[in-house]
């Protein structure tokens, strides 16, 4: 507001009413005290959406056996349309799938690690920022529908990184009866839920 006051402060009688002492001499005269109050406000903004990937992301790993770095990472995806990280408002829009084939961790040596991760161009995010995603991970049966698929939730804040440590065990992956491997190919697979933006504002 530009403007504020009353516009019933006094009323004509009263005014005039020279007993009242407001108007001597035809004169009146008009003051105003202003009080400065510090006030502090804190709270968040939540953006939310629900079911924004409608199809699962696939990531196609050939020569499995071959691998002998210990981290992969897989190309960006995007959702909808638009990048993950760009702009601020839309961070769940892309990201990539880190792969650990010979475990990290708790699955260090004996399980393939997968997680989901913040694009690797930025160390951190921005200030007063946290991102909440909610989101299936599964490695495909390639015979039947007989995936294993895991879900986590995450508020992404500090970290950039999250995901399984023991998201399958290599025993399991070898199993030929389990289909995961097939000609030394594996398909990994992911879809986001839920994901929403949260800002961290206060004034002063």
């Amino acid at each position: 507001m530009t403007e504020w006051g009353f516009a019933q402060l006094l009323s004509h009688d009263i005014l005039n009413e020279s007993s009242n002492g407001y108007l001597v001499d035809d004169t009146c005269v008009f003051g105003v005290e202003v009080f400065v109050i510090k006030g502090t406000c804190r709270g968040e903004n939540l953006s939310m959406v629900n079911q924004p990937q409608p199809n699962y992301f696939t990531w196609r790993i050939d020569d499995y056996s071959a691998l002998k770095d210990e981290v992969y990472l897989s190309e960006q995806f995007i959702v909808e349309g638009r990048r993950w990280l760009q702009p601020l408002s839309l961070y769940f829009e892309y990201g990539k799938l880190r792969l650990e084939p010979e475990g990290g961790g708790a699955g260090a040596n004996k399980y393939l690690s997968i997680y989901l991760c913040l694009d690797d161009d930025l160390e951190s995010l921005p200030p007063n920022r946290k991102l909440y995603s909610k989101y299936k991970v599964r490695i495909r049966n390639q015979i039947n529908n007989n995936h294993l698929e895991k879900t986590a939730e995450y508020w992404f804040s500090d970290s950039v990184t999250y995901g399984f440590p023991k998201f399958l065990s290599k025993i399991d992956l070898q199993d030929t009866s389990q289909d995961y491997l097939i000609d030394d190919g594996l398909f990994i697979e992911y879809k986001i839920d839920v994901k929403s933006v949260v800002k961290d504002f206060s004034s002063n």
